[in-house]
């Protein structure tokens, strides 16, 4: 992979951080989280955002300390070793890029129709769309990753423009709206229940971690490193809250059920008409477009850095055309997911393996507290949160759709079966 000799600035880094969480993630999820938590969905976008946090901080240390653009793949090696464990979190890693890939793409597929309908069946042209989208994307990331960067420098700014746009207006609007006695904690779901819908749209926060694959190019990283991590989950935990507070007392429980694949669309109108649904539309799909252009570059990076530590076999670190095989594979995976499991077993299979994949990281942080100046307490409670946070996630998904832990389940040991047997191999062969 070529070098980036460019220093990033801390505006830039956060940009990072902020457009790989506010990508794909909030307009995918929002409807699921209304429909787990009801009127106490903002609590939810908060308790996920304060594990992101928390495990921010054992990705700040880790990057000061081994600053690469690995990024979580070389934290894991650190703190295990070159083997099979870490080998099997890299490639859930690796997958759960793929996962998240399938999840913008969905939302972008949902969305689309809205504004052209290509057929009288709204699923066949969800999926149409979707398919359409991650071809396109695969097909500019080969021409040139240089474009990739632009469109994600534009969407970034486009897309945080019209959502802040939509808060101010929201918040203002709420004065009057029929619905923000909704948000009372009389139509709150359990503890429990708030707790879950967090960890299945926890999806919505993963994408901070792109900040420590950007971590050698960050210009004095000792003070811009944390303050990108920090800077940026705090401002997307507030916008998300603020959203999901803006929509819930915007909308009836029902419209939003009716609408839970384009709510934050739907959300708009009572403030701006037509107009405005039209405009989050746009904004729906500018900002998934850009986050599968950006997942599908970062998940064929992911698949070489682990193929070049001899995670994955060597063949992954070929090229094919001018780019490494693994973004053809990252593709064509991504296409049979988005075409094959529904919204809820995505956002679930999404959020098992990065709260999985954040302990692991928080546990190295804990095991490498001396050596990374970090402090052993913070990165404890990351790995116990993100721990119980899986658990019950795990639990509730369980007892309400079984099929969607089956998938995740399946998922992560397809991962370590496919490196235990791999490195057999590579034994049995020298």
């Amino acid at each position: 992979m070529k070098n980036q000799s460019h220093q990033i600035g801390l505006k830039e880094a956060m940009a990072i951080g902020i457009g790989g969480m506010v990508g794909g993630g909030i307009f995918a999820v929002l409807g699921l989280a209304v429909a787990l938590a009801k009127g106490g969905t903002p609590l939810s976008f908060l308790i996920a955002g304060l594990i992101a946090l928390v495990t921010s901080y054992s990705y700040s240390k880790l990057s000061m300390a081994y600053p690469d653009r690995g990024g979580t793949v070389k934290f894991v090696n650190q703190g295990f070793g070159i083997g099979i464990f870490s080998g099997g979190i890299n490639n859930l890693l690796w997958v759960s890029y793929i996962i998240m890939l399938a999840l913008y793409a969905s939302a972008f597929g949902s969305y689309a129709p809205n504004l052209f309908q290509l057929t009288d069946n709204a699923n066949l042209d969800t999926h149409i769309y979707a398919s359409a989208i991650i071809i396109l994307a695969t097909a500019i990331n080969y021409y040139s990753i240089t474009v990739v960067g632009k469109i994600e420098s534009i969407a970034v700014v486009v897309k945080l423009v019209i959502l802040l746009s939509f808060v101010a207006i929201g918040v203002y609007g709420l004065m009057d709206s029929p619905h923000i006695n909704q948000l009372s904690t009389a139509f709150w779901e359990s503890p429990f229940h708030l707790l879950t819908a967090g960890m299945v749209i926890f999806v919505a926060y993963e994408g901070f971690e792109l900040i420590a694959n950007a971590a050698p190019d960050i210009k004095d990283p000792q003070n811009n490193i944390p303050k990108a991590y920090f800077g940026s989950v705090i401002f997307v935990i507030i916008l998300y809250v603020v959203i999901a507070a803006v929509t819930v007392g915007s909308l009836a429980f029902d419209q939003i059920a009716s609408a839970e694949d384009y709510v934050l669309a739907e959300a708009a109108k009572p403030m701006l008409g037509q107009a405005g649904f039209t405009i989050i539309t746009i904004a729906a799909l500018i900002s998934t477009f850009s986050a599968i252009n950006a997942s599908l570059y970062g998940g064929s990076r992911v698949n070489y850095e682990i193929a070049e530590d001899d995670e994955l076999p060597h063949a992954f670190t070929f090229q094919f055309w001018n780019q490494p095989i693994g973004l053809l594979i990252t593709a064509i995976a991504t296409l049979i997911v988005v075409n094959t499991l529904e919204l809820e077993s995505i956002s679930t299979a999404g959020s098992v393996g990065f709260l999985l994949i954040f302990a692991v990281v928080n546990f190295v942080g804990y095991r490498l507290a001396k050596p990374i100046n970090g402090n052993l307490w913070i990165a404890l409670i990351g790995t116990i949160a993100c721990t119980l946070a899986l658990l019950a996630l795990v639990v509730q998904q369980y007892a309400t759709n079984k099929t969607n832990v089956l998938i995740a389940i399946g998922i992560i040991l397809a991962c370590f079966i496919f490196e235990f047997v791999y490195k057999r191999m590579e034994n049995a062969n020298r």
